[in-house]
């Protein structure tokens, strides 16, 4: 196996892996998201404080940098993605040249 064929391959292993972060992330951040509304656990402290509309805002922030970092590793998965597959085609065209050079 080459370098290149190498090189593709591990690309093309992490690009999977950034693939399957939203399929383990999206149970988490529902269960986060409803739970954002019910603070009860804050008790009486929470409310005394104030603190109960700013932790609401914190989870919405939350949520939705989850969620933008999910579509950032998908954009990422892609690119990784399309350069393993470039990898893989100068691969077969280094050894095709090769070939056609010895015969």
């Amino acid at each position: 196996m080459s370098d290149l064929a190498k090189e593709a391959a591990s690309m093309h292993k992490a690009a999977s892996g950034l693939r399957t972060v939203g399929h383990h992330t999206t149970k988490p951040l529902a269960e986060f998201k409803e739970q954002q509304h019910d603070l009860k656990a804050l008790g009486a402290l929470g409310s005394l404080l104030g603190a109960k509309d700013e932790i609401e805002k914190g989870m919405t922030t939350l949520s939705k940098l989850t969620k933008q970092l999910e579509e950032e590793w998908e954009a990422e998965a892609k690119l990784i993605g399309e350069v393993s597959d470039a990898f893989d085609l100068l691969d077969l065209l280094l050894a095709a040249a090769a070939r056609a050079k010895k015969g």
